[in-house]
């Protein structure tokens, strides 16, 4: 099953999308796709739902803006230089366990909303990532049992500044949380449709030329040992979203660097989740 949610900013609804494309508006379910949603087995219950309902759903635009696939989760947890050729480009050394930080919520924008420069930025930089989203509280989670507690799978772009992230003092969130610098989706591709999360291709496209082209199986820490790892630290709950890495290719990593401008655009993707496009704007 794949999970939408459309319609204006702060007005979205709940929506699913077909295996043939088609979207269907399945607000009449009754109830969006939150923490409640994901921990009280709401994926089963609408599918058993849909059976029934389906019919008379209604059919959703092909130009109805898409927003992002979840209501805003408890937090963002990241994973940095996730992929061996990513930490050689960005000159750091391979870590021993993975590396984590946050990312405001409040970053969290639809799959093709624009990406705002921000105020005083110079730097700011794409990562394509694989996020994955929790269906049911984990805490203390072996490795063997991580897949029990995940909901699905979406595109995640990891819009990053890179002065605010390295060049200020203090931790990478203050390069990784401002507006914008989380467009998701296009839609939540449930369990039963991404058969192996650790061998995915995903690439992102610079105003039409392939920058990063990789693949989940150069993961330093899989699904399994990321989500284990993070659960030792806190609690994650129903609908928070654990984003795995990005592959190398980032702008930083260019030799010069190279940063988003205005009237950019940024296209990316990933294996059986679908594709977004972000125009790049300057803040006003």
């Amino acid at each position: 099953m794949k999970l939408i949610r459309f319609g204006d900013v702060n007005n979205e609804k709940p929506g699913v999308q077909l295996a043939n494309g088609t979207k269907l508006d399945v607000s009449a379910f009754g109830t969006d796709y939150n923490e409640e949603f994901f921990g009280n087995n709401g994926i089963e219950k609408l599918k058993t739902w849909l059976e029934e309902n389906q019919s008379s759903c209604p059919e959703v635009d092909d130009n109805v803006r898409l927003g992002a696939p979840l209501t805003r989760p408890s937090k963002i947890v990241c994973i940095g230089l996730n992929y061996a050729q990513h930490a050689a480009e960005a000159g750091m050394e391979v870590p021993k366990e993975p590396v984590l930080f946050f990312k405001a919520t409040s970053a969290i924008v639809g799959p093709n909303d624009d990406i705002i420069i921000p105020k005083g930025s110079t730097k700011t930089d794409w990562e394509v990532e694989l996020a994955v989203v929790i269906g049911k509280k984990a805490s203390y989670v072996e490795e063997a049992d991580v897949f029990e507690h995940i909901a699905g799978y979406m595109l995640h772009n990891d819009v990053s500044e890179r002065a605010f992230q390295l060049e200020r003092s203090g931790q990478w969130v203050k390069g990784k949380s401002c507006d914008t610098f989380a467009p998701i989706g296009p839609f939540i591709a449930t369990t039963d449709e991404i058969k192996d999360p650790n061998n995915l291709n995903l690439w992102l496209k610079l105003n039409g030329e392939v920058m990063q082209n990789s693949s989940t199986s150069d993961f330093i820490f899989n699904i399994q040992q990321s989500i284990s790892h993070i659960s030792q630290f806190m609690t994650l709950l129903p609908g928070d979203i654990i984003s795995t890495g990005t592959p190398f290719g980032v702008g930083l990593g260019l030799n010069p660097p190279l940063y988003l401008k205005p009237g950019d655009v940024v296209e990316l993707g990933i294996e059986g989740l679908g594709t977004s496009k972000q125009n790049v704007v300057v803040y006003k």
